[in-house]
């Protein structure tokens, strides 16, 4: 499933090719996604430019003067630019056409991805309205988790990976913090100090802009604008390693689950 930095990567990589183009028209194959996509949509969009490209948690939004256009990628979508030309895949479901002859193509195989329109301030969305803050801006700290986390018994791993405390943290990523902060995962929220909530918070930073750097982690199904699959699998040091050595101490790396999400960790070195 694609993770925040997949989707940040993901905006990057468009937003030169369709800032400051304007739609020519949309083509819509199959209208039956997580939640229909508009009847209206083209005849919305054609003769709108594209004005920014921005992410909001897992969120990429298309804003023009009238509104915005919100894309979910969903467990396996992906967003490629094409030429107008390229040849239709069979989960090639909407493609945005750009008067310079750019196409934004929307593909997802299993169909569990959005493409919506709203007129209303994003912030005020339905679908964003509630979520917690972005983790790498600076309104998210160890000080914020602290505060959130008294007397909350659900793990820790858990904890962060709730969209209403912190936007973006998937389980890769969680896995990979938690162990750069030395903190084991089953440990309850609420037991957890303000200490270790700082280093904690800095870690989530860190492992996020480190995916980001290197077009996010390879999973089966992520690509990225170009159509390339990310490289931070690479560095990887606890998620998916399950039974090799630790990276810090050499000892076998357990595996148990947490709300039914596989989860790696040293019990050696994350207390």
């Amino acid at each position: 499933m694609p993770e925040l930095p997949e989707v940040e990567t993901t905006c990057r990589g468009i937003a030169p090719h369709i800032v400051g183009q304007t739609v020519k028209q949309v083509i819509v194959r199959q209208s039956k996604l997580r939640w229909l996509v508009p009847e209206t949509l083209s005849q919305t969009l054609t003769g709108l430019s594209i004005q920014s490209v921005t992410r909001r948690a897992k969120y990429l939004l298309l804003s023009t003067s009238a509104g915005t256009v919100l894309l979910h990628l969903g467990m396996s979508g992906n967003l490629r630019i094409l030429s107008a030309d390229q040849v239709v895949g069979k989960h090639d479901h909407v493609d945005f056409v750009f008067n310079g002859g750019t196409v934004l193509r929307f593909n997802d195989p299993r169909r569990f991805g959005a493409v919506l329109w709203t007129t209303e301030p994003t912030a005020e969305h339905q679908l964003l309205k509630d979520l917690g803050p972005e983790p790498l801006l600076s309104d998210f700290n160890g000080e914020l988790l602290y505060a959130l986390s008294r007397s909350r018994k659900t793990a820790v791993k858990s904890f962060i990976m709730d969209s209403h405390i912190v936007v973006g943290v998937g389980n890769i990523y969680a896995n990979e913090a938690l162990f750069m902060a030395g903190i084991q995962p089953t440990r309850q929220a609420g037991k957890v100090s303000l200490a270790r909530y700082q280093k904690l918070a800095e870690c989530i930073r860190m492992v996020l802009q480190q995916a980001i750097e290197q077009g996010g982690t390879t999973l089966r199904d992520f690509v990225n604008e170009a159509g390339k699959p990310g490289y931070f699998q690479q560095q990887l040091r606890v998620y998916g390693r399950a039974g090799l050595p630790c990276v810090t101490c050499q000892q076998p790396l357990t595996e148990i689950r947490i709300s039914n999400r596989s989860t790696v960790f040293c019990g050696n070195c994350q207390r």
